[in-house]
Protein backbone atom coordinates (compact mmCIF):
# COMPACT_ATOMS: atom_id res chain seq x y z
CA UNK A 1 0.00 0.00 0.00
CA UNK A 2 1.49 3.41 -0.95
CA UNK A 3 2.53 5.53 2.01
CA UNK A 4 -0.02 8.21 1.11
CA UNK A 5 -2.85 5.69 1.20
CA UNK A 6 -1.62 4.35 4.53
CA UNK A 7 -1.63 7.83 6.06
CA UNK A 8 -5.13 8.65 4.81
CA UNK A 9 -6.69 5.22 5.44
CA UNK A 10 -9.42 5.16 8.08
CA UNK A 11 -11.03 2.26 9.93
CA UNK A 12 -14.77 1.99 10.29
CA UNK A 13 -15.73 1.89 13.94
CA UNK A 14 -17.86 -1.21 14.69
CA UNK A 15 -21.16 -0.65 16.43
CA UNK A 16 -22.43 -2.59 19.44
CA UNK A 17 -24.47 -4.99 17.30
CA UNK A 18 -21.41 -5.98 15.27
CA UNK A 19 -19.37 -6.43 18.44
CA UNK A 20 -22.11 -8.57 19.98
CA UNK A 21 -22.24 -10.82 16.91
CA UNK A 22 -18.48 -11.35 17.08
CA UNK A 23 -18.70 -12.06 20.82
CA UNK A 24 -21.46 -14.64 20.34
CA UNK A 25 -19.33 -16.50 17.77
CA UNK A 26 -16.43 -16.66 20.24
CA UNK A 27 -18.68 -18.11 22.97
CA UNK A 28 -19.06 -21.39 21.04
CA UNK A 29 -22.64 -22.09 22.03
CA UNK A 30 -22.87 -20.24 25.32
CA UNK A 31 -25.48 -17.51 25.52
CA UNK A 32 -24.51 -13.85 25.32
CA UNK A 33 -26.22 -13.33 28.68
CA UNK A 34 -23.49 -15.42 30.30
CA UNK A 35 -21.18 -12.42 29.84
CA UNK A 36 -23.21 -10.39 32.33
CA UNK A 37 -22.12 -10.81 35.94
CA UNK A 38 -23.58 -9.56 39.20
CA UNK A 39 -21.42 -8.35 42.08
CA UNK A 40 -22.06 -8.86 45.78
CA UNK A 41 -23.25 -5.23 45.81
CA UNK A 42 -26.07 -6.20 43.45
CA UNK A 43 -24.54 -4.31 40.52
CA UNK A 44 -24.77 -6.01 37.12
CA UNK A 45 -21.56 -5.69 35.14
CA UNK A 46 -21.95 -5.45 31.37
CA UNK A 47 -19.57 -7.22 28.99
CA UNK A 48 -18.92 -3.91 27.20
CA UNK A 49 -19.38 -0.25 28.09
CA UNK A 50 -19.72 2.45 25.46
CA UNK A 51 -20.08 6.21 25.29
CA UNK A 52 -23.83 5.68 24.98
CA UNK A 53 -23.86 4.09 28.43
CA UNK A 54 -22.10 7.12 29.84
CA UNK A 55 -24.44 9.55 28.10
CA UNK A 56 -27.39 7.97 29.91
CA UNK A 57 -25.83 8.65 33.32
CA UNK A 58 -25.55 11.84 35.30
CA UNK A 59 -21.84 11.48 35.89
CA UNK A 60 -20.53 13.48 38.83
CA UNK A 61 -16.82 13.79 39.60
CA UNK A 62 -14.88 15.25 42.48
CA UNK A 63 -11.14 14.96 42.04
CA UNK A 64 -8.64 14.84 44.87
CA UNK A 65 -7.33 18.24 46.03
CA UNK A 66 -3.64 17.63 45.27
CA UNK A 67 -1.36 15.42 43.23
CA UNK A 68 0.26 12.34 44.72
CA UNK A 69 -0.35 10.60 48.00
CA UNK A 70 1.37 10.09 51.33
CA UNK A 71 3.23 6.80 51.71
CA UNK A 72 2.56 5.66 55.27
CA UNK A 73 4.42 2.41 55.94
CA UNK A 74 4.93 0.76 59.34
CA UNK A 75 8.12 -0.85 60.61
CA UNK A 76 8.63 -4.07 62.60
CA UNK A 77 10.32 -2.92 65.80
CA UNK A 78 10.32 -4.60 69.21
CA UNK A 79 11.33 -1.53 71.24
CA UNK A 80 11.51 2.24 70.95
CA UNK A 81 15.15 2.33 69.93
CA UNK A 82 14.52 -0.05 67.02
CA UNK A 83 11.41 1.89 66.01
CA UNK A 84 13.34 5.15 65.69
CA UNK A 85 16.22 3.48 63.86
CA UNK A 86 14.00 1.60 61.42
CA UNK A 87 11.67 4.56 60.89
CA UNK A 88 14.57 6.87 60.02
CA UNK A 89 15.84 4.31 57.52
CA UNK A 90 12.34 3.88 56.09
CA UNK A 91 11.91 7.64 55.70
CA UNK A 92 15.27 7.84 53.94
CA UNK A 93 14.13 5.13 51.53
CA UNK A 94 10.81 6.63 50.46
CA UNK A 95 8.42 6.41 53.39
CA UNK A 96 6.67 9.74 54.04
CA UNK A 97 4.90 9.38 57.39
CA UNK A 98 5.48 8.18 60.94
CA UNK A 99 3.24 5.12 60.92
CA UNK A 100 2.72 3.49 64.31
CA UNK A 101 0.30 0.78 65.43
CA UNK A 102 -0.32 0.56 69.16
CA UNK A 103 -1.71 -2.97 69.20
CA UNK A 104 1.53 -4.13 70.84
CA UNK A 105 2.99 -1.12 72.69
CA UNK A 106 6.76 -0.87 72.69
CA UNK A 107 9.15 -0.27 75.59
CA UNK A 108 10.57 3.23 75.30
CA UNK A 109 13.53 5.09 76.73
CA UNK A 110 13.31 8.86 77.14
CA UNK A 111 15.92 9.67 74.43
CA UNK A 112 13.93 7.63 71.89
CA UNK A 113 10.69 9.37 72.83
CA UNK A 114 12.39 12.72 72.27
CA UNK A 115 13.56 11.58 68.84
CA UNK A 116 9.97 10.66 67.95
CA UNK A 117 8.94 14.16 69.06
CA UNK A 118 11.49 15.63 66.67
CA UNK A 119 10.37 13.38 63.80
CA UNK A 120 6.67 14.17 64.09
CA UNK A 121 7.32 17.88 63.72
CA UNK A 122 8.83 17.16 60.27
CA UNK A 123 6.70 14.26 59.02
CA UNK A 124 2.93 13.63 59.24
CA UNK A 125 1.78 10.90 61.61
CA UNK A 126 -0.54 7.93 61.14
CA UNK A 127 -1.18 6.44 64.58
CA UNK A 128 -3.61 3.52 64.81
CA UNK A 129 -5.00 1.43 67.68
CA UNK A 130 -3.19 3.59 70.23
CA UNK A 131 -4.32 3.29 73.85
CA UNK A 132 -4.29 6.24 76.26
CA UNK A 133 -1.43 4.71 78.27
CA UNK A 134 0.88 4.07 75.32
CA UNK A 135 4.33 5.56 76.14
CA UNK A 136 4.72 6.94 72.60
CA UNK A 137 2.13 9.60 73.44
CA UNK A 138 4.70 11.22 75.75
CA UNK A 139 6.39 12.48 72.58
CA UNK A 140 3.70 15.15 72.27
CA UNK A 141 4.63 16.60 75.66
CA UNK A 142 8.19 17.25 74.45
CA UNK A 143 7.03 19.49 71.61
CA UNK A 144 7.19 23.20 72.25
CA UNK A 145 3.95 25.17 72.01
CA UNK A 146 5.24 27.12 69.02
CA UNK A 147 5.84 23.88 67.06
CA UNK A 148 2.61 22.07 67.91
CA UNK A 149 0.87 23.39 64.82
CA UNK A 150 3.59 21.72 62.75
CA UNK A 151 2.37 18.30 63.83
CA UNK A 152 -0.08 17.00 61.26
CA UNK A 153 -1.67 13.71 60.38
CA UNK A 154 -4.26 11.25 61.63
CA UNK A 155 -4.81 9.25 64.80
CA UNK A 156 -7.24 6.33 64.57
CA UNK A 157 -8.17 5.21 68.06
CA UNK A 158 -11.25 4.19 70.00
CA UNK A 159 -10.51 6.87 72.59
CA UNK A 160 -9.24 10.43 72.49
CA UNK A 161 -5.51 10.02 73.08
CA UNK A 162 -3.86 13.05 71.45
CA UNK A 163 -3.33 15.92 73.92
CA UNK A 164 -5.00 19.28 73.38
CA UNK A 165 -3.16 21.83 71.29
CA UNK A 166 -2.48 19.80 68.13
CA UNK A 167 -5.04 21.17 65.65
CA UNK A 168 -3.31 19.55 62.67
CA UNK A 169 -4.00 16.01 63.86
CA UNK A 170 -7.38 14.60 62.83
CA UNK A 171 -8.84 12.27 65.43
CA UNK A 172 -12.51 11.67 64.54
CA UNK A 173 -13.34 9.91 61.33
CA UNK A 174 -14.96 6.98 59.58
CA UNK A 175 -12.71 3.95 59.81
CA UNK A 176 -14.26 1.10 57.82
CA UNK A 177 -11.50 -1.41 58.58
CA UNK A 178 -13.57 -3.57 60.93
CA UNK A 179 -16.82 -3.40 58.93
CA UNK A 180 -14.90 -4.35 55.80
CA UNK A 181 -13.50 -7.52 57.37
CA UNK A 182 -16.84 -8.36 58.93
CA UNK A 183 -18.22 -8.70 55.39
CA UNK A 184 -19.27 -5.24 54.18
CA UNK A 185 -19.38 -4.70 50.42
CA UNK A 186 -18.46 -1.42 48.73
CA UNK A 187 -21.98 -0.01 48.95
CA UNK A 188 -22.25 -0.83 52.64
CA UNK A 189 -18.82 0.62 53.42
CA UNK A 190 -19.63 3.91 51.72
CA UNK A 191 -23.04 4.12 53.38
CA UNK A 192 -21.55 3.39 56.81
CA UNK A 193 -18.91 6.06 56.27
CA UNK A 194 -21.68 8.61 55.77
CA UNK A 195 -23.62 7.27 58.76
CA UNK A 196 -20.56 7.64 60.99
CA UNK A 197 -20.05 11.13 59.61
CA UNK A 198 -23.66 12.01 60.44
CA UNK A 199 -23.16 10.92 64.07
CA UNK A 200 -19.94 12.91 64.42
CA UNK A 201 -21.47 15.97 62.78
CA UNK A 202 -24.34 15.93 65.27
CA UNK A 203 -21.92 15.67 68.20
CA UNK A 204 -19.67 18.53 67.05
CA UNK A 205 -20.31 22.12 68.09
CA UNK A 206 -20.19 23.19 64.43
CA UNK A 207 -20.00 21.54 61.04
CA UNK A 208 -16.66 23.24 60.42
CA UNK A 209 -15.23 21.77 63.62
CA UNK A 210 -16.46 18.35 62.53
CA UNK A 211 -14.93 18.70 59.04
CA UNK A 212 -11.55 19.83 60.38
CA UNK A 213 -11.24 16.68 62.50
CA UNK A 214 -12.74 14.19 60.04
CA UNK A 215 -11.04 11.56 57.85
CA UNK A 216 -12.20 8.39 56.09
CA UNK A 217 -10.25 5.14 55.85
CA UNK A 218 -11.18 2.28 53.54
CA UNK A 219 -9.55 -1.10 53.14
CA UNK A 220 -8.84 -1.88 49.49
CA UNK A 221 -9.57 -5.47 48.53
CA UNK A 222 -8.69 -7.36 45.35
CA UNK A 223 -11.84 -6.56 43.32
CA UNK A 224 -9.77 -4.12 41.29
CA UNK A 225 -12.35 -2.02 39.46
CA UNK A 226 -14.87 -2.01 42.31
CA UNK A 227 -12.21 -0.68 44.68
CA UNK A 228 -11.25 2.09 42.25
CA UNK A 229 -14.89 3.08 42.00
CA UNK A 230 -15.34 2.92 45.79
CA UNK A 231 -12.64 5.49 46.46
CA UNK A 232 -13.86 7.72 43.63
CA UNK A 233 -17.47 7.46 44.82
CA UNK A 234 -16.63 8.61 48.35
CA UNK A 235 -15.55 12.06 47.17
CA UNK A 236 -18.86 12.60 45.40
CA UNK A 237 -20.82 11.25 48.36
CA UNK A 238 -18.88 13.56 50.68
CA UNK A 239 -19.92 16.50 48.50
CA UNK A 240 -23.55 15.38 48.62
CA UNK A 241 -23.30 14.94 52.40
CA UNK A 242 -22.03 18.49 52.78
CA UNK A 243 -24.81 19.82 50.58
CA UNK A 244 -27.34 18.03 52.79
CA UNK A 245 -25.97 20.12 55.67
CA UNK A 246 -26.21 23.29 53.61
CA UNK A 247 -22.49 23.50 52.77
CA UNK A 248 -22.08 24.29 49.07
CA UNK A 249 -18.30 24.34 48.80
CA UNK A 250 -17.34 21.15 50.56
CA UNK A 251 -13.90 21.11 52.15
CA UNK A 252 -12.28 17.83 51.18
CA UNK A 253 -11.07 15.50 53.92
CA UNK A 254 -8.20 12.99 53.88
CA UNK A 255 -9.10 9.74 52.17
CA UNK A 256 -6.96 6.92 53.52
CA UNK A 257 -6.37 3.56 51.91
CA UNK A 258 -4.95 0.40 53.47
CA UNK A 259 -4.62 -2.98 51.82
CA UNK A 260 -7.29 -5.40 52.98
CA UNK A 261 -6.47 -8.56 54.91
CA UNK A 262 -9.78 -10.16 53.97
CA UNK A 263 -8.04 -12.01 51.13
CA UNK A 264 -4.63 -12.46 52.81
CA UNK A 265 -3.67 -16.05 53.57
CA UNK A 266 -1.01 -17.87 55.57
CA UNK A 267 -1.02 -20.49 52.83
CA UNK A 268 1.43 -19.56 50.07
CA UNK A 269 1.92 -16.09 51.65
CA UNK A 270 3.97 -14.70 48.78
CA UNK A 271 0.74 -14.51 46.79
CA UNK A 272 -0.16 -11.79 49.31
CA UNK A 273 2.44 -9.63 47.55
CA UNK A 274 0.28 -9.76 44.43
CA UNK A 275 -2.87 -9.10 46.44
CA UNK A 276 -1.25 -6.15 48.17
CA UNK A 277 0.03 -4.72 44.90
CA UNK A 278 -3.35 -5.09 43.22
CA UNK A 279 -5.17 -3.48 46.13
CA UNK A 280 -2.65 -0.65 46.43
CA UNK A 281 -2.92 0.19 42.73
CA UNK A 282 -6.72 0.31 42.90
CA UNK A 283 -6.66 2.65 45.91
CA UNK A 284 -4.27 5.02 44.13
CA UNK A 285 -6.26 4.94 40.89
CA UNK A 286 -9.33 5.72 42.98
CA UNK A 287 -7.68 8.78 44.49
CA UNK A 288 -6.47 7.85 47.98
CA UNK A 289 -4.57 10.65 49.76
CA UNK A 290 -2.74 8.25 52.10
CA UNK A 291 -1.83 4.63 51.58
CA UNK A 292 -0.52 1.80 53.74
CA UNK A 293 0.46 -1.50 52.13
CA UNK A 294 0.53 -4.31 54.69
CA UNK A 295 3.46 -6.76 54.31
CA UNK A 296 2.75 -10.18 52.84
CA UNK A 297 3.64 -11.88 56.15
CA UNK A 298 1.83 -9.47 58.44
CA UNK A 299 -0.34 -12.31 59.78
CA UNK A 300 2.59 -14.37 61.05
CA UNK A 301 5.19 -11.71 61.84
CA UNK A 302 6.85 -9.11 59.65
CA UNK A 303 10.53 -8.56 59.02
CA UNK A 304 12.65 -5.68 57.67
CA UNK A 305 12.65 -7.34 54.24
CA UNK A 306 8.86 -7.81 54.08
CA UNK A 307 8.37 -4.20 55.18
CA UNK A 308 10.76 -3.17 52.42
CA UNK A 309 8.78 -5.16 49.83
CA UNK A 310 5.55 -3.49 50.97
CA UNK A 311 7.10 -0.02 50.83
CA UNK A 312 8.56 -0.70 47.40
CA UNK A 313 5.12 -1.54 46.02
CA UNK A 314 4.21 2.10 46.58
CA UNK A 315 7.52 3.41 45.30
CA UNK A 316 7.22 1.40 42.09
CA UNK A 317 3.69 2.65 41.55
CA UNK A 318 4.89 6.21 42.02
CA UNK A 319 8.19 6.10 40.14
CA UNK A 320 7.37 3.72 37.31
CA UNK A 321 3.82 4.77 36.41
CA UNK A 322 3.98 8.52 37.22
CA UNK A 323 0.45 8.08 38.48
CA UNK A 324 1.16 10.69 41.13
CA UNK A 325 1.08 13.32 38.39
CA UNK A 326 -2.60 12.73 37.53
CA UNK A 327 -5.50 13.81 39.73
CA UNK A 328 -8.07 11.32 38.43
CA UNK A 329 -6.33 8.63 36.36
CA UNK A 330 -9.46 6.46 36.12
CA UNK A 331 -11.69 9.34 35.02
CA UNK A 332 -13.26 9.03 31.60
CA UNK A 333 -13.33 5.24 31.50
CA UNK A 334 -16.83 4.24 30.46
CA UNK A 335 -16.71 1.24 32.79
CA UNK A 336 -15.27 3.03 35.82
CA UNK A 337 -17.53 6.05 35.43
CA UNK A 338 -20.60 3.80 35.16
CA UNK A 339 -19.54 1.72 38.15
CA UNK A 340 -18.78 4.82 40.22
CA UNK A 341 -22.19 6.28 39.42
CA UNK A 342 -23.90 3.02 40.41
CA UNK A 343 -22.04 3.01 43.72
CA UNK A 344 -23.00 6.61 44.42
CA UNK A 345 -26.68 5.91 43.84
CA UNK A 346 -26.81 2.70 45.82
CA UNK A 347 -24.64 3.99 48.67
CA UNK A 348 -26.69 7.14 49.19
CA UNK A 349 -29.90 5.09 49.24
CA UNK A 350 -28.30 2.65 51.69
CA UNK A 351 -27.15 5.53 53.89
CA UNK A 352 -30.68 6.90 54.08
CA UNK A 353 -31.98 3.42 54.90
CA UNK A 354 -29.44 3.00 57.70
CA UNK A 355 -30.37 6.38 59.17
CA UNK A 356 -34.09 5.58 59.05
CA UNK A 357 -33.44 2.32 60.93
CA UNK A 358 -31.49 3.83 63.81
CA UNK A 359 -28.08 4.71 62.43
CA UNK A 360 -24.64 3.14 62.45
CA UNK A 361 -24.79 1.23 65.75
CA UNK A 362 -28.22 -0.19 64.98
CA UNK A 363 -26.94 -1.43 61.64
CA UNK A 364 -24.00 -3.23 63.28
CA UNK A 365 -26.48 -5.12 65.46
CA UNK A 366 -28.79 -6.01 62.56
CA UNK A 367 -26.81 -9.08 61.44
CA UNK A 368 -26.53 -7.86 57.85
CA UNK A 369 -22.74 -7.91 57.89
CA UNK A 370 -22.76 -11.54 59.02
CA UNK A 371 -24.98 -12.44 56.07
CA UNK A 372 -22.65 -10.69 53.66
CA UNK A 373 -19.65 -12.49 55.12
CA UNK A 374 -21.44 -15.85 54.94
CA UNK A 375 -22.14 -15.20 51.27
CA UNK A 376 -18.47 -14.45 50.63
CA UNK A 377 -17.40 -17.57 52.51
CA UNK A 378 -19.81 -19.73 50.53
CA UNK A 379 -18.43 -18.37 47.25
CA UNK A 380 -14.92 -19.18 48.49
CA UNK A 381 -15.85 -22.68 49.64
CA UNK A 382 -17.50 -23.59 46.33
CA UNK A 383 -14.77 -22.07 44.20
CA UNK A 384 -16.95 -19.35 42.69
CA UNK A 385 -14.34 -16.94 44.01
CA UNK A 386 -10.72 -17.96 44.21
CA UNK A 387 -7.77 -17.42 46.52
CA UNK A 388 -4.71 -18.64 44.64
CA UNK A 389 -2.66 -20.99 46.80
CA UNK A 390 -5.52 -21.40 49.26
CA UNK A 391 -8.74 -22.77 47.70
CA UNK A 392 -7.12 -23.45 44.31
CA UNK A 393 -3.56 -24.35 43.21
CA UNK A 394 -2.57 -25.19 46.79
CA UNK A 395 1.06 -26.13 47.41
CA UNK A 396 1.74 -29.08 49.72
CA UNK A 397 4.52 -27.32 51.60
CA UNK A 398 5.17 -26.44 55.23
CA UNK A 399 3.13 -23.47 56.44
CA UNK A 400 3.77 -20.96 59.21
CA UNK A 401 0.54 -20.81 61.24
CA UNK A 402 1.81 -18.34 63.85
CA UNK A 403 -0.45 -15.49 64.93
CA UNK A 404 1.79 -12.44 65.12
CA UNK A 405 -0.26 -9.84 63.31
CA UNK A 406 0.47 -6.23 64.15
CA UNK A 407 -3.02 -5.21 63.09
CA UNK A 408 -6.40 -6.33 64.37
CA UNK A 409 -8.42 -8.32 61.85
CA UNK A 410 -11.65 -10.04 62.84
CA UNK A 411 -12.30 -12.31 59.86
CA UNK A 412 -10.42 -13.56 56.82
CA UNK A 413 -11.76 -15.73 54.02
CA UNK A 414 -8.76 -18.07 54.15
CA UNK A 415 -9.19 -19.05 57.80
CA UNK A 416 -11.37 -22.18 57.29
CA UNK A 417 -8.85 -23.51 54.77
CA UNK A 418 -5.97 -22.72 57.11
CA UNK A 419 -7.72 -24.66 59.89
CA UNK A 420 -7.97 -27.75 57.71
CA UNK A 421 -4.37 -27.45 56.52
CA UNK A 422 -3.11 -27.06 60.08
CA UNK A 423 -3.80 -30.73 60.78
CA UNK A 424 -0.73 -32.89 61.26
CA UNK A 425 0.22 -35.34 58.52
CA UNK A 426 -0.72 -38.35 60.65
CA UNK A 427 -4.22 -36.91 61.05
CA UNK A 428 -4.76 -36.98 57.29
CA UNK A 429 -5.84 -40.08 55.34
CA UNK A 430 -3.45 -42.06 53.16
CA UNK A 431 -5.00 -41.29 49.79
CA UNK A 432 -4.79 -42.80 46.31
CA UNK A 433 -6.38 -42.16 42.94
CA UNK A 434 -7.63 -45.22 41.08
CA UNK A 435 -7.12 -44.29 37.43
CA UNK A 436 -8.97 -46.21 34.71
CA UNK A 437 -8.28 -45.99 30.98
CA UNK A 438 -5.62 -44.10 29.08
CA UNK A 439 -3.69 -41.25 30.71
CA UNK A 440 -5.13 -38.66 28.32
CA UNK A 441 -8.65 -39.73 29.32
CA UNK A 442 -8.43 -39.76 33.11
CA UNK A 443 -5.77 -37.07 33.62
CA UNK A 444 -8.15 -34.03 33.61
CA UNK A 445 -10.19 -35.53 36.43
CA UNK A 446 -7.16 -36.86 38.29
CA UNK A 447 -5.56 -33.40 38.15
CA UNK A 448 -8.75 -31.82 39.43
CA UNK A 449 -9.08 -34.27 42.32
CA UNK A 450 -5.41 -33.89 43.27
CA UNK A 451 -5.84 -30.11 43.37
CA UNK A 452 -9.10 -30.42 45.32
CA UNK A 453 -7.48 -32.62 47.98
CA UNK A 454 -4.33 -30.48 48.15
CA UNK A 455 -6.50 -27.61 49.41
CA UNK A 456 -6.93 -29.71 52.57
CA UNK A 457 -3.27 -30.71 52.72
CA UNK A 458 -4.05 -34.23 51.46
CA UNK A 459 -1.47 -35.65 49.08
CA UNK A 460 -2.86 -38.17 46.59
CA UNK A 461 -0.77 -40.97 45.11
CA UNK A 462 -1.70 -41.79 41.52
CA UNK A 463 -2.19 -45.41 40.55
CA UNK A 464 -0.97 -46.86 37.25
CA UNK A 465 -3.42 -46.84 34.37
CA UNK A 466 -5.87 -49.71 34.87
CA UNK A 467 -7.63 -51.48 32.03
CA UNK A 468 -9.36 -54.08 34.20
CA UNK A 469 -10.97 -54.09 37.61
CA UNK A 470 -8.71 -56.92 38.82
CA UNK A 471 -5.67 -54.68 38.36
CA UNK A 472 -7.20 -51.97 40.54
CA UNK A 473 -8.25 -54.47 43.22
CA UNK A 474 -4.75 -55.94 43.40
CA UNK A 475 -3.09 -52.52 43.58
CA UNK A 476 -5.38 -51.11 46.28
CA UNK A 477 -4.86 -54.25 48.33
CA UNK A 478 -1.11 -53.62 48.20
CA UNK A 479 -1.37 -49.94 49.06
CA UNK A 480 -3.89 -50.26 51.92
CA UNK A 481 -5.05 -46.61 51.71
CA UNK A 482 -7.60 -44.95 53.97
CA UNK A 483 -9.27 -43.17 51.08
CA UNK A 484 -9.45 -43.58 47.30
CA UNK A 485 -11.03 -41.70 44.42
CA UNK A 486 -11.90 -43.39 41.13
CA UNK A 487 -10.86 -41.27 38.15
CA UNK A 488 -11.91 -42.07 34.59
CA UNK A 489 -13.29 -40.26 31.58
CA UNK A 490 -16.99 -39.38 31.60
CA UNK A 491 -17.63 -42.20 29.12
CA UNK A 492 -15.73 -44.83 31.14
CA UNK A 493 -16.72 -43.87 34.70
CA UNK A 494 -20.03 -45.76 34.90
CA UNK A 495 -18.48 -49.08 33.93
CA UNK A 496 -15.38 -48.54 36.09
CA UNK A 497 -17.32 -47.59 39.23
CA UNK A 498 -20.00 -50.26 38.84
CA UNK A 499 -17.50 -53.10 38.31
CA UNK A 500 -15.18 -51.94 41.08
CA UNK A 501 -17.95 -51.64 43.68
CA UNK A 502 -19.26 -55.07 42.75
CA UNK A 503 -15.86 -56.64 43.47
CA UNK A 504 -14.24 -54.57 46.23
CA UNK A 505 -14.55 -55.99 49.77
CA UNK A 506 -12.08 -53.76 51.63
CA UNK A 507 -12.63 -51.03 54.21
CA UNK A 508 -11.18 -48.11 52.24
CA UNK A 509 -13.49 -45.16 51.76
CA UNK A 510 -14.25 -44.84 48.02
CA UNK A 511 -15.34 -41.71 46.15
CA UNK A 512 -15.50 -41.04 42.44
CA UNK A 513 -14.70 -37.94 40.41
CA UNK A 514 -17.62 -36.21 38.73
CA UNK A 515 -21.28 -35.42 39.25
CA UNK A 516 -23.94 -37.84 38.03
CA UNK A 517 -27.73 -38.20 37.64
CA UNK A 518 -29.48 -39.02 40.90
CA UNK A 519 -30.59 -42.48 39.73
CA UNK A 520 -27.01 -43.55 38.95
CA UNK A 521 -25.58 -41.85 42.03
CA UNK A 522 -28.14 -43.47 44.37
CA UNK A 523 -27.40 -46.92 42.97
CA UNK A 524 -23.64 -46.48 43.51
CA UNK A 525 -24.16 -45.17 47.02
CA UNK A 526 -26.35 -48.18 47.82
CA UNK A 527 -23.57 -50.46 46.55
CA UNK A 528 -20.92 -48.96 48.83
CA UNK A 529 -19.70 -45.76 47.21
CA UNK A 530 -19.05 -43.03 49.77
CA UNK A 531 -19.60 -39.95 47.59
CA UNK A 532 -18.33 -37.67 44.85
CA UNK A 533 -15.80 -34.95 44.16
CA UNK A 534 -16.85 -32.37 41.58
CA UNK A 535 -16.51 -28.72 40.59
CA UNK A 536 -18.72 -26.31 42.54
CA UNK A 537 -18.78 -28.54 45.61
CA UNK A 538 -18.30 -27.04 49.06
CA UNK A 539 -14.61 -27.83 49.55
CA UNK A 540 -14.55 -27.04 53.27
CA UNK A 541 -17.47 -29.36 53.99
CA UNK A 542 -16.18 -32.15 51.77
CA UNK A 543 -12.60 -32.06 53.04
CA UNK A 544 -13.74 -32.04 56.66
CA UNK A 545 -15.99 -35.01 55.92
CA UNK A 546 -13.16 -36.98 54.29
CA UNK A 547 -10.84 -36.40 57.24
CA UNK A 548 -13.51 -37.16 59.83
CA UNK A 549 -14.72 -40.35 58.15
CA UNK A 550 -11.26 -41.76 57.50
CA UNK A 551 -9.51 -40.79 60.72
CA UNK A 552 -12.38 -40.30 63.12
CA UNK A 553 -11.12 -36.80 63.74
CA UNK A 554 -13.01 -33.71 64.73
CA UNK A 555 -14.47 -31.60 61.92
CA UNK A 556 -12.81 -28.20 61.57
CA UNK A 557 -15.23 -25.38 60.93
Amino acid sequence: MPIHNMKTFTFTAPNFTEWKEAAVLSLKGKSFDSLYTKTIEGIELNPLYTKEDLDQLEVSRVTKPAFGWTIAQPVSATNGEQFVEQMKESLARGNEAIAYNGLKPLVWAEPDIKQVAELITHYPILFTEVQSNDPILQAFTYIEDAKREDVTGICISAASVIPEGFPGVRTKGADLWTAHHEGADAVTELALALSIAAELAEEASSFEEFTNAFYARFAADTHFFMEIAKFRAFRVLWKLFNEAYGVENAKQVPLLGITSLRSYSKLDPYVNLLRGGNSAFSAILGGADWLTVLPHDVLTGTSPSSNRYARNIQLILKEETHIDQVLDPAGGSYFIESLTTELIRKSWAKFLEIEENGGYQAFLQSGELSKLYAQRQKEMATGKKTLIGTNVYAELTDVNYANESTVTVSKRLAEPFEHIRSKKKEELPKTVLLNFGALKDYKPRADFVSGFLAVGGIEATWSPSFEKTDQALSWIDEQQPDYAVICASAADTEEAVTNFLASYKGNCLIDTAGKYPSETADQWLANGLNGFIFAGQDKIEKLNTIITQTKGGRSVE
